[in-house]
């Protein structure tokens, strides 16, 4: 992931380097919370805080990261703990002296319920829980917002095939991820595309896979299959359009394997019609495997439907016991363009009105799925809820008159199930005899829970 090490003291906004001057006298202790405060979802799958443990909280700072911290800040304009930093490298080798709590990963959290809580666990680091607000907030609500976004996409695609097919069996790989290329950074691609194979299993940004080897001992977090692009079909030129067809079955095709091939360089109709739907019609029929079409052009809602429709009318269809129509398994058909949690639904209301099932299509989604979305998008926050001064917790919030939205909770904090089966953010000292869901999973420079990354995908199935 990060191709050099990241000097953790400056992955951090500038005002925060003045705050350890602005706590009341004695203040030993900040506890902080991360939740979502509503915003585009109601639900949110959590997930990806142990990339950011394992990446930036298990390598201590060194010696040469506070000297580079205090050039920087000090010509910067703003004053740097020196002492504080100092302190932290001499007394625990440079581990941060926090407790991370946080739920399993994978659960799927209502709004307004606490996902993490960060205290620090030395009373003269008071200043490091906020401190560090910058970068685990951004490692929390960056890879929860793709893994939500994809799985409400994964909820529609469900509802769908529930209604028009015969199996959910191929859900899994109903939503490619096609955004590497439209994602900010390379470290982007990778965290948001491991997200979305939380809920899928199709993709083609190999960073991703690189994370779920590195962070959750996965082996191989998902799939993908030979494609053509625009380039590789247009190098044969126009006249050799079906010459570059036949190419990717030759190359590609046969038994249980599947091929997918753009087919809209220049006329898609011609191309269904003519070239796949008469010139090489039996060889698609007779290889064995799956040739997927994919349109890439024009009005989603409408390509597909017609795309599917034209397929019927040269390759056949089957109705299933739903009264759904069927391509033959030799030829499917996959939306790259124009994909988004609203057009996945407005292409699947628009099959079932023409009896065409959901199982006929899968979608790719590119940068609407790793980059349209921000911190606002779920309205993610991390607020202080409590200090301890004196040896004695008090309660902290914010309260803005100008919006109520901004409200934040008190004092240390709990997670429990209530007697309805739904997570509730409680105080801690209100716990009594149950426990809270939330779990330290960082202590002190060591990482105390392990999470694989079928667990996470087991969870969040669970819901």
């Amino acid at each position: 992931m990060a191709t050099a090490k990241t000097n953790l003291i400056l992955n951090a906004d500038s005002y925060k380097a003045s705050h350890f001057l602005q706590y009341p006298a004695n203040t030993t202790n900040v506890s902080s919370y991360i939740e979502s405060r509503g915003g585009k979802f109601k639900q949110s799958v959590f997930f990806g805080l142990q990339m950011f443990i394992k990446e930036y909280l298990l390598t201590p700072i060194t010696q040469n990261d506070i000297d580079e911290a205090e050039i920087i800040l000090t010509a910067h304009g703003v004053p740097f703990n020196k002492d504080g930093w100092q302190y932290i490298l001499d007394t625990y080798n440079g581990f941060l002296p926090i407790e991370i709590e946080a739920l399993p990963e994978g659960t799927i959290v209502p709004e307004r319920t606490v996902m993490a809580q960060v205290k620090n666990t030395d009373p003269n680091c008071a200043w490091l829980t906020s401190y560090i607000e910058t970068s685990i907030l951004r490692a929390v609500w960056y890879p929860t917002t793709v893994a939500t976004k994809s799985w409400y996409c994964k909820k529609i695609i469900q509802k769908y095939l529930q209604k028009t097919a015969d199996s959910t069996d191929g859900l899994a790989f109903k939503l490619h991820d096609f955004g590497a290329r439209g994602a900010t950074t390379e470290e982007a691609a990778a965290i948001g595309g491991l997200a979305h194979l939380v809920n899928f299993q199709g993709t083609d940004t190999l960073s991703a896979l690189v994370a779920g080897r590195k962070y959750y001992g996965a082996d191989m977090a998902g799939f993908s299959i030979p494609a053509a692009e625009h380039s590789t079909i247009t190098s044969w030129g126009k006249d050799n359009e079906a010459k570059a067809y036949e190419n990717m079955l030759n190359q590609f095709a046969g038994p249980n394997k599947l091929v997918a091939v753009v087919s809209d360089s220049y006329d898609l109709w011609n191309a269904i019609d003519n070239i796949w739907g008469e010139e090489l019609r039996d060889q698609v029929i007779n290889n064995g495997g799956t040739v997927v079409i994919r349109p890439d052009s024009g009005n989603p809602v409408e390509v597909v439907t017609e795309t599917i429709e034209r397929l019927m009318n040269k390759f056949g269809f089957k109705t299933n016991s739903k009264g759904y129509r069927v391509l033959p398994d030799c030829v499917r058909v996959i939306q790259g363009d124009g994909v988004s949690l609203d057009s996945i639904e407005d292409i699947l209301k628009a099959m079932d009105a023409k009896k065409l099932s959901a199982e006929n299509v899968a979608f790719g989604m590119g940068a609407e799925l790793l980059q349209k979305i921000n911190r606002d998008t779920l309205k993610f926050a991390m607020k202080a809820s409590a200090v301890k001064i004196n040896d004695q917790w008090h309660d902290v919030f914010k309260d803005p008159i100008t919006d109520t939205s901004k409200r934040s909770k008190k004092g240390r904090l709990a997670v429990i199930k209530n007697q309805q089966g739904v997570l509730e953010t409680i105080r801690e000292d209100q716990l009594n005899d149950q426990n809270s869901l939330l779990k330290t999973v960082y202590k002190n420079g060591e990482l105390l829970v392990n999470s694989t990354f079928d667990e996470v995908r087991k969870l969040t199935e669970a819901f």
